[in-house]
C-alpha cells in the first residue's frame, strides 16, 4: 500500500516543480533541527554514543547536505546543452534531468541520520518520491524518524517502514526505480528481477600507508581518532597500517602517547567513547582480538554484555591473521611492518578494492607512487574519514565496497534519469540537410563529407585536418541565408504614413 501511494503522488507531478524539491529539503533540515535532542537521546540509547560524536559526524555534514541541495537544486535540474556544434546547434540539442520515480533507501545503523536522510535529500532534489527503511539495529531511531518524516515531509510521497530482515525481503520484492542500501549482493540480486538501478555504499578493509618522515604525534592523533570514532564503526574508518619495520617502534610510541590523551581515565570511564551495536557483534569483534597473532599495545579488554570493546592497537599482524580477513567495523586498529612502500603497495593490490585508501607523507612523490597503483573510492593524503562530511566531494567505492555515489549533484544524478530532448526546425532541410534523402545521388556525397566529423592528427604525421573546410561549407549556408532574408527585406515595399 506505501508503495503504491507513493508512486500515485509521484504520478501526480508535484515533485517536478522546484520550489516544491526546496520546501521539501528545508523541511529535512528542520525535522533535525527541531528534535536534535530527541536524537541525540535515540543515538545515546542505540549506539551508547557521545553527543558531540553525534553532532560532529550526523548533524554537521546532513546540515551541509540540506544546504548544498537547498542551493543548488535549480541549477542541477536546468538542462543542460551541449558543446557547440555548426552541426546541430539550430536543432537546440538538450538533456533533461528527470526524476526516476520512487527510490527505496535502505540504511545500515552505523550513522542513522547521515546515512538515511542525505539519500533522501537527493532523492528529493532530483523530484523522486521516496521509502525509507533505516536498521532494525537502532530501534530507538527508527521509531522517532517513522515519527517525524510525515509530520514535517509530503506524508504521501516520504514514508518510513520499519522491521527486519523479513520485512526488508518483501520490500525488496516489489519494484523500484532507485534504490541504495548497504546489503548489497541481496540488494543488487533482488533489485535485477525488475531492472532496478542501485547505488551501493559498502565499505571495506581501509589501509593506511605511513611514511616514516611524516609528522608521527599528529599522524597518531588522527589514525586514533578516525579508527575509534563512533566505535571504529564507520565504513570509511583506517582497518589497517602498513608500517616500516624500522618505524613501527616509532609509530607505537605515538599511538600510546595519543591513546592516554583521548582517555586519560581509561577508555571504560570515558565518556567520549560509543559502544558497539549489540551484543552478537561485540562478541564477534573480541572472538578476532583473542584470536590475533599480533601483540596488543594498548587495549584488548571486552565486555560483550555491555557492548563494549576496548580501543585496541595491535603490531605485528602478518598475513593470514584473524584480523585481516573480513571488516573488523570495530575499534581495532592493526599495525602490518613492510620492508618498504612497494611491499605496501603489493599488500594492497593484492586484496578488494577499499572505500578509501589513506597516506600520510609529506612527500609527493611517495604520496603519487601509492595512489597511482592502487584503486580505491578515495584517495586521502594525511586524514581520515573525514571525506564523507565535505560537500560537493561524492562518496562511493569501486568493485565490492559499492558502486554509485551519493552526496550533492553526483547523488542528484543517481535518482535522476537522463532525458534527450531535440527540436529541429523545417528551414534545416531547405539550407543544409537536403541531401540525407532519397533518391542518393552521386554528388550528395561532397555534402556528407563536408559535414562529417573530422579525425584528430595521424600520430607522427602532423595535422591535417578537413574542419576548415567542414567550417566554410557551413558558413556559407549561413551567409547564403542571411543575404537572402537581408535581399527579401529592402524589396519589401516601403508603407507611407
Amino acid at each position: 500500500q506505501i508503495h503504491a501511494t507513493a508512486r500515485a503522488a509521484f504520478q501526480s507531478g508535484r515533485t517536478k516543480s522546484i520550489e516544491f524539491r526546496k520546501a521539501q529539503i528545508a523541511q529535512v533540515g528542520y525535522l533535525i533541527k527541531d528534535n536534535e535532542q530527541r536524537f541525540k537521546e535515540a543515538l545515546r540509547s542505540d549506539l551508547g554514543r557521545p553527543d558531540q560524536e553525534t553532532e560532529l559526524l550526523d548533524f554537521g555534514p546532513t546540515y551541509a547536505e540540506v544546504k548544498d541541495a537547498y542551493s543548488s537544486v535549480a541549477k542541477w535540474a536546468k538542462p543542460q546543452g551541449i558543446p557547440f556544434s555548426i552541426n546541430w546547434f539550430a536543432m537546440n540539442p538538450r538533456v533533461v534531468a528527470e526524476p526516476k520515480g520512487v527510490a527505496l533507501i535502505i540504511s545500515p545503523f552505523n550513522f542513522p541520520i547521515f546515512l538515511l536522510l542525505t539519500p533522501l535529500i537527493s532523492a528529493i532534489a532530483a523530484g523522486s518520491a521516496a521509502v525509507l527503511k533505516p536498521s532494525e539495529q537502532t530501534p530507538a531511531f527508527s521509531t522517532l524518524i517513522a515519527e517525524l518524516v510525515p509530520k514535517y515531509l509530503d506524508p504521501e510521497l516520504y514514508h518510513v517502514i520499519n522491521g527486519g530482515v523479513p520485512e526488508t525481503t518483501k520490500i525488496l520484492e516489489l519494484q523500484w526505480d532507485h534504490s541504495n542500501g548497504r546489503v548489497g549482493r541481496i540488494i543488487a540480486l533482488a533489485a535485477a528481477k525488475h531492472l532496478t538501478p542501485v547505488t551501493l555504499e559498502l565499505g571495506g578493509k581501509n589501509p593506511v600507508v605511513i611514511d616514516p618522515r611524516v609528522d608521527v604525534k599528529l599522524a597518531a592523533r588522527r589514525l586514533l581518532w578516525g579508527r575509534f570514532s563512533n566505535a571504529g564503526q564507520i565504513c570509511l574508518s583506517p582497518e589497517y597500517v602498513l608500517v616500516p619495520e624500522h618505524f613501527q617502534d616509532t609509530l607505537v610510541e605515538a599511538l600510546k602517547e595519543a591513546y592516554a590523551s583521548f582517555y586519560p581515565e581509561g577508555p571504560e570511564k570515558s565518556d567520549s567513547l560509543s559502544r558497539i551495536v549489540s551484543s552478537a557483534h561485540a562478541a564477534r569483534i573480541k572472538k578476532l582480538i583473542d584470536e590475533t597473532k599480533g601483540t596488543i599495545v594498548v587495549g584488548g579488554q571486552a565486555d560483550v554484555e555491555k557492548r563494549y570493546i576496548a580501543p585496541t592497537v595491535v603490531r605485528d599482524v602478518k598475513e593470514g591473521d584473524s584480523l585481516l580477513g573480513d571488516e573488523i567495523f570495530g575499534p581495532v586498529l592493526a599495525l602490518v611492518p613492510v620492508k618498504d612502500v612497494d611491499e605496501a603497495i603489493k599488500f594492497i593490490q593484492a586484496r578488494e578494492y577499499p572505500l578509501a585508501v589513506y597516506v600520510f607523507t609529506h612527500d609527493k612523490q611517495f604520496e603519487k607512487k601509492v595512489f597511482s597503483n592502487t584503486k580505491s573510492g578515495a584517495a586521502v593524503t594525511n586524514e581520515t574519514v573525514i571525506t564523507a562530511g565535505v560537500p560537493g566531494l561524492p562518496v562511493g567505492g569501486i568493485g565490492p565496497s559499492g558502486y554509485g555515489y551519493y552526496t550533492g549533484k553526483h547523488a542528484f544524478e543517481q535518482f535522476s534519469h537522463y532525458r534527450v530532448s531535440l527540436k529541429n526546425p523545417a528551414w534545416v532541410d531547405k539550407v543544409g540537410f537536403f541531401f540525407r534523402y532519397p533518391p542518393y545521388k552521386p554528388e550528395n556525397s561532397k555534402y556528407v563529407r563536408a559535414t562529417s566529423s573530422s579525425l584528430p592528427p595521424r600520430p607522427g604525421k602532423g595535422v591535417v585536418s578537413r574542419a576548415t573546410k567542414r567550417w566554410a561549407f557551413w558558413l556559407l549556408f549561413v551567409l547564403v541565408g542571411v543575404s537572402s532574408a537581408a535581399l527579401t527585406r529592402s524589396r519589401r515595399p516601403q508603407l507611407k504614413a
